[in-house]
């Protein structure tokens, strides 16, 4: 559906004010899809993304600062949202051996198996980005780097 329907605004200053509401409106439509897939298993986005980061490390801990760097969502609390993982024995916290002011952060194998019942669910989520073909998807993901750079 285009953007002056979904909105109900049928004319826009230019295509640069029309591809900035468009961008912007499709990233919380993306957004609301993945939160409510994430309702059914009792988690958040940002506690997703943060699972998702400590998966890719396992066996490895990570740090907070870690996590900071890595998720998607940069003004996200990430100490708080260990703490609420930490709380659904979903991540364990550890002081580091080797330097006693850090913290090591683990994903459980609770966590492990809450991902991989999840990983199906935002698999099929991700199903619309496969209406672009592969050159669409291409020219989609060069766009979007040339926006931020």
């Amino acid at each position: 559906m285009r953007i002056e329907d979904e909105i109900k605004q049928p004319v826009f200053k230019d295509e640069y004010q029309k591809g900035y509401i468009n961008l912007i409106y499709t990233a919380g439509w993306l957004q609301q899809r993945q939160a409510a897939a994430f309702r059914e298993f009792d988690i958040t986005l940002p506690q997703f993304n943060v699972l998702r980061i400590l998966r890719g490390q396992h066996p490895k801990p990570a740090t907070v600062n870690l996590l900071i760097e890595r998720m998607l969502d940069k003004t996200s609390n990430a100490s708080r949202i260990v703490d609420k993982l930490e709380a659904k024995a979903l991540v364990t916290r550890t002081v580091c051996p080797s330097n006693r002011r850090a913290v090591d952060i683990r994903i459980t194998e609770a966590g492990l198996g809450l991902l991989q019942t999840m990983d199906a669910t935002v698999l099929s989520r991700q199903q619309s980005i496969h209406a672009l073909t592969p050159d669409e998807v291409t020219q989609l993901n060069a766009l979007l780097d040339k926006i931020r750079d």
